[in-house]
């Protein structure tokens, strides 16, 4: 079948390419046209979906039947998409948990917990007035996949990066004295295929789409780091109150930290739709090597997407920090 990808050259967008590709569609992919281009045998469409005639003029007489929607960043964005793709067969839309009003800390109990209903010019509620927007028009040919902590290969956000190319220099390492804190993530890999056959079916609905709770820890994952590395690290715990005086800034200076008022609940988020419709759970050691093998040949990476700052700690405020320890 035709299938756009609404993004398709980073991170999650081109493994859902590739997942299409490998399925047997015929492909196209809209973005700005600044990082990159899809693989040889997609169609490459360009433009700001922010601007109401920039996707039909792009796809032309091409008529999609299945939509992935992996960049939507406005309620604009989704606005439009809904205006010109509103007759397709299946539209999966990443979505995230931040849409659902009480996460982070939550917990999740079902995906009938409330999402946001502002129009606060922030993440989780831009997300939420975008499923609503796609949701009115297409019903339940629309599925939102509220993902969580997606990691793998190609992965510029690059909070998993920063702790193995960390640890990969050895020595001793600051980390949280949280390392018993749950945490659970999805392969971008995984995702990208279950979205594709989610189109495919026509599901609907939202559905929480991360791994399973108690799938592993923090320090179960810094200890997969330095397995796949091969370093010598010593991970040196630093208790939270350290932390928080110097400024050390949870999820942005140390990836994937949160404080433990936080880490409590945030990482209770029931994903029993999300296994009952098939979305696979990767071994974590697997994304983790497959990661590490990514890194070590991508060289310097492009800045994150949507102007995120880049994650970790530097240098010298980690020698402060390990100065007591």
């Amino acid at each position: 079948m035709r299938l756009l990808v609404l993004g398709g050259t980073l991170f999650l967008g081109r493994h859902v390419v590739a997942a299409a590709l490998a399925r047997g569609h015929d492909v196209a992919t809209f973005t700005r046209g600044v990082t990159g281009s899809p693989p040889d045998g997609v169609r490459a469409l360009h433009g700001d979906r922010d601007d109401p005639g920039v996707l039909p003029a792009a796809l032309g007489e091409w008529r999609p039947e299945l939509v992935v929607d992996t960049s939507c960043q406005s309620r604009a964005a989704a606005r439009h998409a809904a205006a010109v793709l509103g007759d397709v067969r299946g539209y999966a839309f990443v979505s995230s948990l931040n849409a659902y009003r009480n996460w982070p800390p939550g917990p999740v109990r079902s995906e009938d917990d409330p999402v946001w209903q502002t129009d606060d010019d922030e993440y989780g509620p831009i997300k939420a007035a975008a499923e609503r927007e796609l949701g009115a028009v297409l019903g339940d040919r629309f599925l939102t996949a509220r993902a969580g902590l997606i990691v793998g290969p190609h992965d510029t956000v690059d909070r998993l990066g920063w702790w193995l190319r960390r640890i990969a220099r050895g020595g001793r390492v600051a980390v949280p004295d949280a390392l018993e804190q749950p945490l659970a993530v999805v392969d971008a890999r995984d995702l990208a295929g279950w979205l594709v056959e989610m189109a495919e079916r026509g599901v609907g609905g939202p559905v929480t789409a991360t791994g399973p709770v108690g799938m592993t820890t923090l320090g179960g994952l810094l200890a997969v780091c330095r397995e796949v590395t091969g370093s010598d690290a010593a991970l040196v715990p630093v208790p939270e109150e350290e932390l928080l005086a110097a400024g050390v800034e949870p999820w942005q200076d140390l990836p994937l930290w949160l404080p433990q008022d936080v880490a409590a609940t945030a990482w209770a988020v029931d994903t029993t739709r999300a296994r009952r419709l098939g979305l696979p759970v990767r071994p974590v050691r697997e994304s983790v090597a497959d990661t590490w093998a990514w890194l070590r040949d991508a060289g310097e990476l492009p800045a994150p997407p949507h102007g995120r700052p880049r994650p970790g700690l530097d240098p010298g405020r980690e020698a402060r920090l390990l100065a007591g320890h």
